[in-house]
């Protein structure tokens, strides 16, 4: 499993070092993640222009790459911005304050719906869903939207992600990589993901209680999020007044919940998953918004339709913006560096981020509980790359690797592996992969990753030295 590292596998990982130093210390990262580009587009070119158009390039693979988020989070916001005018979103939550009514309740009863619709339907999709719903209710009751963030992405890409019970797509390429059948891994990850998603979610809600007491905590609203007509006043107030009749109101309001209802059961029976599943609650929601728009502003709906929209994609637009760069630069961690720059990383290389896992794999003891710690660093590194699953099949290779040698622990191992990667890349740690969360509940994805820090960081040591005793 040797990799040999070059000079654009140490740059690389000296400018991770200090993206993360920035992001922590809530500074902006944009422009060291353009010279990262630049840096090493210069190292693989060895000219300035391919170094130069590099950057850009990588610009448009971020975002074709992100364009699927970003399209059913602006259509969402389109869809909620008509429902808050009509009074439509009102009515259709106004019955769950009764089983929400404390910011405790709000936070912990938002999460194990996020968790049980994930577990099915995966969170991208399931984050539209809950949000859409609860978001308004958490607030009411007095739960900030930060604070609501934190349960849908914790549960859902944290919780459910990591376990992936349903699906079962993240422990069938852990255990194929591990050489293991995959009960076996879901079996071990168990107790392991029951640890990571109590130590973790109980953290951050005493965080949050601690901070709000002190008077020091922030909610990160995003401005966009709060002048897209979604929580908060429009941008621009409506072509025509949107006049609904009570009645007509209150039928709406039953009807589209059934109709997302509908997606859910539709998910279920023909197998719809990640991108399928977006697909189908996105075009619904099209839908919703035109019908509303033309039963609300009769005569001017045509022309509202479209404003709506506008007023969609600028939100989704606003909230990208900052990420695009960011995503560009840990996208060249996998298979954009070779798509961008050509091959010129080493005959045996699997990507910068899975060279470094191996790397640092092959340079420690091999025993239980060096297997454990390197384990979970080696699936933190590779999940830094924004997607959670691109290096968890590394984490089942590298497992595999320990558990030959210590004679023992396969299984373990494998799912701390896997709970490692995607907690960090699946999306509750790195900015871009967090953005369904942190742009449905208007707040920035920066301070969701930062609130989301050191919950997670103090899951991952708990999960860890319990692995070890499991070994």
């Amino acid at each position: 499993m040797g990799i040999q590292l070059t000079a654009i596998h140490y740059v690389y990982l000296a400018f991770i070092v200090f993206i993360m130093a920035l992001l922590i210390r809530r500074r902006d990262t944009t422009m060291i993640c353009v010279a990262g580009i630049f840096v090493l587009g210069l190292l693989a070119t060895e000219t300035l222009g391919g170094s130069v158009s590099g950057v850009f390039n990588s610009f448009v693979y971020a975002t074709k790459e992100l364009m699927g988020t970003i399209m059913i989070i602006s259509i969402i916001v389109a869809m909620s911005r008509v429902l808050m005018i009509t009074g439509i979103n009102e009515t259709m939550v106004s019955p769950l304050t009764r089983f929400l009514r404390t910011p405790a309740m709000a936070y912990w009863g938002i999460g194990i719906i996020m968790l049980v619709t994930s577990l099915f339907f995966w969170p991208s999709p399931a984050v539209a869903l809950v949000g859409a719903v609860l978001l308004p209710v958490a607030l009411r009751v007095g739960l900030p939207a930060l604070g609501a963030a934190m349960a849908m992405n914790l549960f859902g890409h944290g919780i459910a992600l990591s376990g992936d019970y349903i699906i079962q797509g993240a422990p069938k390429l852990t255990a194929d990589a591990a050489g293991l059948p995959v009960a076996g891994v879901m079996e071990a990850s168990v107790p392991l993901v029951a640890v990571m998603g109590i130590v973790t979610t109980a953290a951050a809600f005493w965080i949050m209680r601690r901070d709000q007491k002190k008077g020091t905590w922030r909610d990160g609203l995003v401005s966009a999020g709060r002048t897209s007509g979604v929580f908060g006043e429009p941008s621009s107030p409506p072509l025509h007044p949107a006049i609904l009749h009570p009645r007509m109101k209150k039928s709406l309001a039953i009807l589209i919940p059934l109709l997302f209802l509908a997606d859910v059961a539709a998910m279920f029976l023909l197998h719809l998953q990640g991108g399928d599943a977006t697909a189908l609650i996105g075009g619904t929601a099209v839908l919703i918004l035109i019908f509303v728009t033309l039963l609300a502003h009769r005569n001017q709906g045509l022309e509202q339709i479209t404003s709506y929209l506008i007023d969609g994609f600028v939100f989704g637009f606003k909230v990208f913006g900052p990420v695009i760069p960011i995503a560009a630069f840990f996208y060249l961690g996998d298979s954009a560096f070779t798509e961008l720059f050509g091959t010129v990383l080493p005959e045996a290389s699997h990507g910068i981020v899975n060279d470094l896992g191996v790397a640092l794999a092959n340079s420690v003891p091999l025993n239980g509980i060096v297997g454990a710690v390197t384990l979970t660093v080696t699936g933190a590194i590779t999940g830094l790359d924004g997607s959670g699953f691109s290096g968890i099949s590394l984490a089942g290779s590298v497992a595999h690797l320990f558990a030959a040698a210590i004679g023992s622990g396969a299984d373990t191992l494998t799912a701390l592996g896997q709970i490692a990667a995607i907690w960090v890349g699946g999306g509750t740690l790195i900015p871009w992969a967090l953005i369904p969360a942190a742009a449905i509940c208007g707040v920035s994805p920066f301070e969701l990753a930062r609130r989301n820090l050191k919950p997670v960081l103090i899951g991952l040591a708990v999960t860890t030295v319990v692995a070890m005793f499991l070994v």
